[in-house]
């Protein structure tokens, strides 16, 4: 067994998928886990150690998630037509889906993720605070080309009007 699956199965019982004796405690996840070990097998056999195991792993990373390895360039053969769904000429990005463009420009509806402080009750009544996120139109970040998509979008501080209120805040927490 190569030091890839000997850590691949420390980790699953660690995490609590398997016993002991390496049996599963749950069929989807053995099946998830049997996949991942799989892939192990294939990339253990490649012979990847140092610089080349991160550049592959980053590589099949994107790639098994649908983005782009390259910059967007903008060029028409990149977009698709779906004036169909929004009533108005728009078209969207064919190497990253969240991506358009319209009459006004092109925009990435994942560019900002907004959030606030959000107040629920525990079972004992006792309050639990924690950050709530959201996306709007207001999410919406101007493209220009060539587009490097980021990694993670733009984490901005909004109080919302959204129902349930929640109590005044500023960023650093309820006042």
């Amino acid at each position: 067994m190569s030091n890839y699956k000997n850590h691949a199965m420390v980790e699953f019982r660690v995490a609590g998928w398997t016993d002991e004796n390496g049996k599963y405690k749950d069929e989807m996840q053995e099946a998830i886990c049997n996949n991942v070990l799989k892939m192990l097998d294939v990339f253990a056999d490649e012979g990847h150690s140092g610089t080349s195991a991160s550049y592959t792993i980053d590589l099949f990373k994107k790639l098994a998630s649908f983005k782009p390895i390259s910059p967007l360039t903008g060029e028409d053969d990149e977009w698709h037509n779906v004036s169909e769904y929004s009533g108005k000429t728009t078209y969207q990005n064919k190497r990253a889906s969240h991506v358009f463009k319209d009459e006004n420009g092109a925009y990435d509806i994942d560019g900002k993720v907004f959030w606030e402080w959000a107040k629920d009750y525990d079972e004992d009544g006792s309050p639990s605070v924690y950050k709530s996120y959201y996306s709007s139109y207001d999410s919406r970040t101007p493209v220009t080309f060539p587009y490097v998509v980021p990694e993670k979008p733009i984490y901005e501080y909004r109080y919302s009007d959204a129902e349930p209120r929640q109590p005044a805040q500023n960023e650093e927490g309820f006042l």
